[in-house]
């Protein structure tokens, strides 16, 4: 499954968010990424590893183009070295299909 490949769909309030099959499904896709919490909703995260603060740099504004593109926008924490970025949708408040795509869009956006 190329995830990346795929298109998002616009998400409204009452847009279905992922079932707990569907989830484990996709993450299959996406193996380094990880289901947590913020503020108690559940979101996809992933830590990428830079050489030092540019790259990091330049990796975060690819996300935020990408992002951008898709009018769906990440929690994105860049440091020396390192990015973490975290998905889901707000307007279900929780994660969406569109989510598990922007993740794989990152990956190839990383080389993998």
């Amino acid at each position: 499954m190329n995830l990346a490949a795929q298109a998002c769909v616009a998400c409204r309030a009452d847009s279905p968010a992922v079932s707990p099959a569907e989830r484990e499904r996709l993450l299959q896709a996406i193996p380094r990424w990880q289901v947590g919490e913020r503020a108690g909703v559940a979101a996809l995260t992933r830590t990428y590893v830079f050489d030092g603060f540019a790259a990091a740099l330049a990796f975060t504004n690819a996300v935020g183009a990408l992002s951008e593109a898709a009018a769906h926008h990440p929690q994105l924490l860049t440091e020396w070295g390192r990015v973490t970025v975290a998905w889901w949708t707000h307007a279900i408040g929780g994660l969406h299909r569109n989510d598990f795509i922007l993740a794989a869009r990152c990956d190839e956006a990383f080389g993998g």
